[in-house]
């Protein structure tokens, strides 16, 4: 499957996911949800490997790396995140989110000595500032404590090192969806304890919304998307592949316009035109 289609996959379902987790945490606490979504999507990779016969005998080493992985995708920067949506703004979240993009490559030269692209940074500002201006109203209401505003960066941050570990996971030579399943794993255990401490309310949703959205986050969401992302990792760079938090708010924001009858003002079609134009740097380069 070519790279594009990969890339195209994750801001697609990604962008598709902020209104199923919206859907999902109406009916559930947000850690109870967050463990059940990764508990089935783990489940799942497991049961398709098993049928496929695909199902192999790792060293404790690899294994070593596919719980980091678990701990930095699958766990812990969600937790961090949900936790900021509390009390912040979708818009503003969107962009600090889209600092993930720059955390790839901050985190990427740091530590793995990757130099990023010539191109990379002005993307990144070009998006940054689209997407604070297709969120404009949001930003001005202002309502996010320092604590949200503290979640949200360090969730971001979490998931750019879980980027990073993703390459190290290949290093590793073991198949690529094979370490995502065993890495929502070792997610989904960190969640349930994690749960188990904080004396969560064990809850079982009836309603038909909650289980299709767990679905949704569970099968595109989780084994799909972060299939095609990590992918992108290891194709063309952690870099690049963070530009895609990048384009999440404008694909959420044409379902709004669809199911919620969000209106696009000038503000929101510069700001989507310029989220675009950066994605037209980055990549325009890598065409050549």
């Amino acid at each position: 499957m070519p790279i594009s289609v990969h890339y195209g996959l994750t801001v697609l379902i990604w962008g598709l996911t902020w209104t199923a987790i919206r859907l999902q945490v109406e009916s559930a606490p947000v850690d109870i949800s967050v463990f059940y979504r990764f508990l089935m999507a783990s489940a799942l990779a497991l049961v398709v490997l098993a049928l496929m016969r695909r199902l192999q005998k790792l060293t404790l080493k690899q294994h070593g790396w596919l719980v980091l992985q678990g701990l930095t995708l699958y766990s812990v920067n969600f937790l961090l995140i949900y936790r900021a949506a509390e009390s912040m703004t979708s818009g503003l979240l969107a962009v600090v989110f889209s600092l993930a993009a720059l955390f790839n490559a901050l985190n990427g030269w740091l530590w793995l000595r990757l130099t990023p692209t010539a191109r990379l940074y002005p993307a990144i500002f070009l998006g940054i500032t689209g997407v604070a201006l297709l969120f404009w109203h949001d930003l001005q209401l202002g309502n996010a404590t320092a604590t949200s505003i503290l979640f949200a960066v360090a969730g971001t941050f979490w998931f750019s090192m879980g980027n990073l570990v993703s390459i190290k996971v290949r290093m590793s030579q073991v198949p690529l969806f094979l370490a995502n399943a065993w890495a929502m794993v070792y997610g989904a255990l960190i969640l349930g304890v994690w749960c188990l401490v904080q004396d969560a309310e064990w809850v079982l949703p009836t309603a038909a919304t909650f289980w299709g959205a767990t679905v949704f986050l569970a099968v595109p969401g989780s084994i799909v998307a972060f299939y095609s992302y990590i992918t992108v990792i290891q194709t063309l760079g952690a870099d690049k592949a963070g530009y895609a938090t990048v384009l999440f708010p404008v694909v959420a924001l044409s379902v709004s316009t669809w199911l919620e009858g969000f209106e696009w003002t000038v503000t929101a079609v510069l700001g989507a035109s310029l989220a675009l134009l950066g994605n037209y740097v980055l990549f325009r380069t890598a065409r050549k």
